[in-house]
């Protein structure tokens, strides 16, 4: 069965949120650009209402329904625009009436597998590390992409900055993205905290722009001083848009970490878990899945095992989080 979308009207829905969300970032700045170091300011997508599901989210699904959660690592219209064709295709080859739920931030989405309002959820590396303490979120499969199966964080500046390094960010307004984001907030955190440092007290002010997207674009509009950022989120944008590429500059790389994976409920139907593995460890064999990997920037879903999100849960562990 296709999945039922309709995706103009969420597109035009998300592009008013999100030019509404760079507004308020703006304002803010202007605000409090003489201010004292104070604690974050969240811009946050939760006033705007989520995406609403395709076909809604249901406690007791029928057998038929398919629900697919995808974190925010990308803004809306991105991930709606990467994700689409796969979870259309996977809805085919299972044989299952999808629907597709986008939510703001992490937390969420770690919300709706645990109620098991999610069969599975692509989600971020950290999430999986809480929602595997918190629930025993399960590792389903994980993407391999360029040959490996990790990436990092990007610490960016405005390409004309003079930082060169994160202590050079002193007073500086910054840029995380999702508080339960691994190389958006907890490796940053941690590397501040290898300064004798912690967010309030080190940046001037800071935001959450919960997605990575939307992080490099505050940066390239000098919205903010710093960021940090998926790496492999930052690699797409930059090969797609060299005007963007040349607004931008790492300065830091952090890693590397596991990447971030593909997620179920342990409590998840046996079968349908079966069915769910069996597919994306076999798309990349069919020239529609290959295409549509391809377009994603993975080579394959593969098997991962849990070690290798260790390194994650080791600076978790020394900030007390």
């Amino acid at each position: 069965m296709r999945f039922y979308h309709s995706l103009a009207g969420y597109a035009k829905f998300w592009l008013l949120a999100l030019v509404s969300v760079a507004v308020v970032v703006a304002a803010l700045f202007l605000a409090v650009s003489h201010s004292q170091p104070q604690d974050a300011i969240k811009v946050s997508l939760d006033e705007k209402s989520a995406v609403p599901p395709v076909q809604g989210i249901n406690s007791q699904p029928d057998d038929n329904s398919l629900r697919v959660a995808v974190a925010g690592v990308l803004s809306p219209i991105r991930t709606l625009e990467y994700y689409q064709e796969l979870l259309t295709y996977m809805g085919e080859n299972l044989d299952r009436q999808g629907s597709l739920i986008l939510k703001p931030s992490y937390a969420e989405i770690n919300d709706l597998v645990r109620g098991q309002r999610a069969d599975v959820a692509f989600v971020c590396s950290l999430a999986y590390v809480e929602g595997n303490e918190d629930f025993g979120m399960e590792l389903l499969v994980a993407p391999q992409m360029y040959g490996k199966t990790v990436y990092y964080s990007y610490l960016i500046v405005p390409q004309g900055s003079s930082a060169t390094s994160l202590e050079d960010l002193r007073g500086a307004s910054f840029a995380f993205t999702d508080p339960m984001s691994n190389s958006g907030h907890l490796a940053p955190t941690y590397h501040l905290t290898l300064l004798g440092e912690a967010p309030v007290s080190f940046f001037s002010r800071y935001i959450y722009t919960y997605s990575h997207d939307n992080s490099i674009t505050a940066v390239a509009d000098k919205l903010v001083d710093g960021a940090a950022v998926d790496s492999l989120v930052y690699d797409q944008m930059m090969a797609s848009d060299p005007e963007l590429a040349s607004k931008t500059k790492i300065i830091a790389r952090w890693g590397p970490y596991g990447i971030p994976p593909v997620v179920v409920n342990p409590a998840l139907d046996p079968q349908l878990k079966y069915e769910l593995r069996d597919f994306f460890l076999n798309i990349h064999n069919s020239d529609e899945g290959r295409r549509i990997l391809d377009d994603l920037a993975i080579d394959k879903f593969v098997l991962v095992s849990d070690d290798i999100y260790d390194s994650i849960r080791e600076m978790k562990t020394k900030l007390g989080w």
